[in-house]
């Protein structure tokens, strides 16, 4: 039997020429802005690996962001997200009602003039407030604490008002730290997912109790 006796260079293609930053078809697919595991969409992000996930969902991204994506991104970006410090003091909160569609900004904007502006933390009295009606009356009292969250099972911010208050007795929110001072959150009725908000604390970045 005839020996190959080709070096190891002989089969490589040379004369294809591309700069090392310009990526191959597969290396593509799978090193795209935008994306983590090559199909959980974060905002400026690259791929890496899974232990890497909460650096990456630490990178910039904003309220207008947030409100641009849709129902699945937001799933992804909350899920690919680490729980956070739980935070101090008074943040603006903005409501996402039909995530991703044009009818999303005027009704968000709607429900902040009529009715919800944000949310006032205390964790010295492991507690809230919530900013509501178009004084800004601080009242809906919930229990702020750590704990597995009802979308994943994984690590979140229980915002819990079933011991607090009467109107609003069913609900439960979930937080999660998605940029420095971003809070996303998921808000339950019952255990039935219902609306997502945000919660943005500007400049004064939340830190841990």
């Amino acid at each position: 039997m005839a020996q190959d006796v080709r070096r190891p260079f002989d089969r490589v293609e040379f004369s294809e020429e591309r700069s090392v930053d310009q990526p191959r078809p597969v290396e593509e697919l799978l090193v795209r802005p935008g994306r983590v595991l090559g199909s959980q969409p974060i905002a400026n992000g690259v791929v890496l690996e899974s232990s890497r996930c909460e650096e990456a969902t630490m990178m910039s991204v904003d309220v207008a962001q947030l409100m641009g994506m849709s129902q699945s991104e937001l799933d992804a970006l909350f899920g690919a997200s680490p729980p956070g410090a739980i935070p101090n003091g008074e943040a603006d909160g903005t409501v996402i009602v039909a995530p991703g569609t044009p009818l999303e900004d005027p009704a968000a904007k709607l429900i902040h003039l009529i009715g919800w502006h944000g949310k006032v933390f205390d964790p010295e009295r492991g507690e809230l407030r919530n900013r509501i009606l178009p004084f800004d009356m601080k009242a809906v009292i919930a229990t702020v604490y750590s704990g597995p969250s009802w979308f994943d099972g994984k690590p979140c911010i229980v915002l819990d008002y079933s011991k607090t208050s009467l109107i609003a007795h069913w609900i439960r929110d979930e937080i999660r730290e998605v940029s420095p001072g971003t809070y996303l959150g998921l808000v339950f009725w019952k255990q039935a997912r219902i609306l997502n908000f945000v919660l943005n604390f500007g400049q004064n970045r939340p830190s841990s109790t």
